[in-house]
């Protein structure tokens, strides 16, 4: 579907995208709405997460970090969070309690998992963007452009949920990836489900009224910068270079109230350090 993110943008019937919000919802949790609340809250309820489930999350960005919380919020009994990002892993670890896999560290994800959980997965969540390939061949098939995508998180997933375990692909992939396990995943059961694009509207309320309103979601979780509106151009190229500690950034504008208690304060794009630092 096209998106949204230029300069100016029309929204047909756009009345029908308002929500009220009531004066005890802070912006920066109002904000996420309309995003990474619906759409992470979603790939966790269409992938059928229930109380007692073991999850393993792949990706520990924004969207991954809210499914876990969401996980634990519908009672999964353990969730091992997949990454490689340090600051993500940290998140995920003093936040929200989780087990993490750092793959840059243990590659044979699979075999870890089965490590940390013998009888393996109920459900993998696919949280990540468009996948960097891991592997020399489908390095060289990207470049190649002989596929657009990978699938070398798809047959992790595929191998270390159990037999008729559920995956959920709430990722970003464009097209096609040669050598999906299919075998796997026939053989086994598995119920592969591509969560699509959140249904917004379908959640929003109840994200709102039996979340946010309680106290039960806290978005602080990953908000971890803001700046003014003004810094826009920068902050695009900023995310180009994966600045370290980097989650979701909440953007101001002229409208936009102080910021929140245990939110972060306003800066400025060009004070960010563009590197980790020892």
């Amino acid at each position: 579907f096209p998106g949204g993110q230029a300069e100016y943008v029309r929204v047909p019937f756009g009345d029908k995208n308002c929500l009220p919000i009531p004066e005890s919802v802070v912006d920066e949790q109002a904000l996420f709405l309309s995003d990474i609340l619906p759409t992470s809250y979603h790939c966790v309820v269409d992938t059928g997460v229930t109380k007692g489930n073991v999850v393993g999350i792949w990706g520990l960005g924004p969207i991954g970090l809210c499914a876990a919380r969401w996980c634990q919020l519908k009672g999964a009994k353990r969730i091992i969070g997949i990454d490689q990002v340090p600051s993500r892993l940290k998140i995920a670890q003093e936040r929200l309690g989780i087990e993490v896999i750092d793959f840059s560290k243990d590659m044979d994800v699979v075999k870890k998992i089965y490590e940390l959980e013998p009888a393996g997965l109920d459900c993998a969540l696919d949280c990540g963007t468009f996948h960097e390939p891991k592997s020399l061949i489908h390095k060289a098939q990207k470049l190649l452009m002989l596929e657009t995508d990978v699938p070398e998180t798809i047959n992790e997933c595929l191998l270390a949920v159990k037999k008729m375990g559920r995956i959920g692909i709430i990722a970003a992939y464009a097209g096609y990836a040669n050598g999906v396990n299919v075998g796997a995943l026939m053989e086994k059961g598995i119920r592969l489900i591509g969560n699509g694009q959140a249904p917004v509207h379908l959640y929003w309320e109840e994200i709102l009224n039996d979340y946010l309103i309680p106290g039960k979601f806290d978005c602080s979780l990953v908000v971890t910068h803001r700046v003014p509106l003004k810094d826009m151009a920068e902050l695009y190229h900023a995310f180009d270079k994966r600045p370290p500690g980097v989650e979701k950034v909440f953007v101001e504008t002229q409208f936009s109230n102080a910021p929140s208690p245990g939110y972060p304060k306003t800066t400025r794009v060009s004070e960010w350090p563009m590197r980790e630092t020892s």
